[in-house]
Parts: structure tokens; C-alpha cells; sequence
């Protein structure tokens, strides 16, 4: 299967998008009740981002549709994403997402992957220059200060990072939030940068101790994939070279080979093929750090693409997969 996004792919992920955001059942929601009053139906809470299975995918299933939307404005499914998004995308609707998270038990919602998802698609759209996109954009800029002023207060307060390979992983959330934030918010960014040093900078001789049943996330390379992002190009290589000392010999060598999907109908097991997909993304992030002479560009190389090869078959076919993994399919591709 191709490993780049062409214009037969992006329009396989736009329908597949398509037919998710909008579809409000099942859903799995995540909210904190006071009393019988709070019972109410996920399009009720959430005005916008009341589909593809919960909020957080609801996001990041805008952020694919926008990318591509972006990236290929002829495709077929170009005039359904923008008559939906002039639907949805109104300041009442927003009004009512920001009235949500203004409720007290809303602190913690959506902590830290919500948050990171949602800037990360305020970033997408202040890229837009049509009259729609840019109209789209200043629409959701008061959710993106939400969350923007959200994490400047989380992250002093975290004395240590998340190094799960799920939802609550600190890396990730840093690594996206930083694609809004270095052009947006250098306040934020600066916070990110310190955040991420603090938590990182003396790891050393990462084990890799992954995965664990349903992870969509590497732990070990989303940590490089952050400080990448973090430190010079030469700082990073210092770096990398003392994290995972053993790569030129093949070691960790759960970091090269692809995990197994068991069982692509159980939710949490489909999550291996996200993990497939974020290695693939990440790898390919490490490359773009590392000389042209550099022995581990061809491990990383190899690493990406037997990853890749893995998981982009799977991202559409069963909806415990397909409302969202199309996200993490696009973080790949697009990787540099």
C-alpha cells in the first residue's frame, strides 16, 4: 500500500471522516454527574464534537477532515466537508462547547489528549487562506484559548510526566500542542519546551517496555519524537544517542517490529494498530533529525515502513478502528 498521501487516499479518508463526526451513537462519553440533572445525550453537551465514538476523536476526525480538505480541495468529498463544517462550525455551537467546560467538574476533561487534539486542529485551520477556512478559523480561536490557558496552568503543577502508551500520555500531548503554540502562543510554547526538559532531558538507556494489550502510542518514541521537536538538531542527536545507545545493533528490539492485532472488532485491541501507525509517524519525525551519513537512518527507515505496511491497510473496516485511525494514518504520512 502506498506510503504517501495521494489524492485516492485522501479521498478514502474524507468519506471514511465523513461518515463518522456527524454519527452521535454508540458513544462512549466522559462526564462527571452532580445530580439527575446532568443526564443528557452527547449532542446536548457537546455541539460540535458530539460523534465518531467520543470527544476526542470527534477532534481529531475535524483535524483529518480539514487537513485534507487543505491539502486536496478538488477531491470529491471537498464540497460535503465545507457545507458540513458552515453548518457545525457557528459561534452558538461553540458557545455551547465553551459552556461545558466552564462547569467545575470539567476541569480534568479530556486531560491531556482533548486538549493537545483540539489545538492541534486550531493550528490546522489558521493555515487555511479560503474565505471558509479562515471564517472556520476565528469561529473556534475561543476553544483554542480555552485549552491554551489550560495547559499554562497544568503544566507547573506537573511534576511528572505520563508515560503510558494511551489518552494520557504527556509526550503526545506536548507534541501536538506545540504545532499551535510555536506559531500561536510562545507563552505555551515556552511552557511545552520547559515541561518537556524537565520531564526528559536525563532519560537514558530506554528499555522499551512496550507494548502493553491497548496501546496506541510508543512511549519510548513518542518521548523522541517530542525531543525532536524540543532541541536543536545537534542537541537532539546528543540526546537520542545516550536514550537508545543499542539502536545500530537492532535493540530495543520491540521498537522494530510491528505489534499484532489480534482482534480488530475489540476496541482496545484495535488500539495496536494506532500504535503501528504512531511508530510509523514517529519514526519518520527521527529520520528528518538524523544526517544523511547517520547508520540509524536506514534502521529508522525500515522501522517506519514495516510499521506502516502493518496498520494502513486496517484503518478502515471495523468502527471500533475506523473512527479514528485515520488521524494517526495522516500524522504518518505527513511526517517530515
Amino acid at each position: 500500500m502506498t506510503q504517501s498521501l495521494d489524492a485516492a487516499l485522501a479521498s478514502r479518508f474524507a468519506a471514511t471522516a465523513l461518515g463518522h463526526v456527524t454519527r452521535e451513537y454508540p458513544n462512549h462519553i466522559m462526564h462527571v454527574l452532580t445530580g439527575p440533572q446532568d443526564a443528557r445525550t452527547p449532542r446536548d453537551m457537546h455541539p460540535i464534537f458530539f460523534g465518531s465514538f467520543d470527544w476526542h476523536s470527534c477532534v481529531h476526525g475535524w483535524w483529518t477532515l480539514f487537513t485534507l480538505y487543505r491539502l486536496h480541495p478538488d477531491m470529491a468529498e471537498a464540497p460535503h466537508i465545507r457545507a458540513l463544517a458552515d453548518e457545525i462550525f457557528t459561534p452558538e455551537a461553540v458557545a455551547g462547547e465553551a459552556a461545558y467546560l466552564a462547569r467545575p467538574e470539567s476541569r480534568g476533561f479530556e486531560r491531556p489528549y482533548g486538549w493537545a487534539w483540539l489545538l492541534m486542529l486550531a493550528a490546522e485551520l489558521e493555515r487555511h487562506d479560503t474565505d471558509e477556512g479562515r471564517r472556520w478559523a476565528v469561529t473556534l480561536r475561543p476553544m483554542a484559548q480555552i485549552f491554551a490557558d489550560r495547559f499554562k496552568a497544568f503544566l507547573p503543577l506537573a511534576d511528572y510526566p505520563v508515560r503510558v502508551g494511551t489518552h494520557y500520555n504527556t509526550a503526545f500531548a506536548l507534541r501536538l500542542a506545540l504545532d499551535y503554540a510555536d506559531v500561536h502562543d510562545p507563552d505555551l510554547a515556552a511552557l511545552c519546551r520547559e515541561a518537556a526538559r524537565r520531564w526528559h532531558m536525563d532519560d537514558r538507556d530506554c528499555q522499551a517496555w512496550e507494548p502493553s494489550q491497548d496501546e496506541f502510542l510508543s512511549s519510548s518514541l513518542m518521548e523522541a519524537a517530542l525531543m525532536r521537536r524540543v532541541l536543536t538538531a545537534e542537541d537532539f542527536r546528543i540526546w537520542f544517542d545516550a536514550f537508545l545507545p543499542a539502536l545500530t545493533e537492532g535493540r530495543p528490539t520491540t521498537l522494530l517490529s510491528p505489534a499484532r492485532v489480534s482482534d480488530r472488532t475489540d476496541g482496545k485491541i484495535a488500539h495496536l494498530d494506532g500504535l503501528n501507525l504512531s511508530r510509523g509517524w514517529c519514526w519518520r519525525e527521527i529520520i528528518a533529525s538524523l544526517p544523511s551519513d547517520d547508520p540509524r537512518r536506514a534502521v529508522a527507515q525500515k522501522a517506519a515502513a514495516i510499521h506502516l505496511d502493518a496498520a494502513l491497510p486496517h484503518v478502515t473496516g471495523d468502527y471500533m478502528g475506523e473512527h479514528w485511525l485515520a488521524s494517526f494514518a495522516l500524522l504518518a504520512l505527513l511526517a517530515a
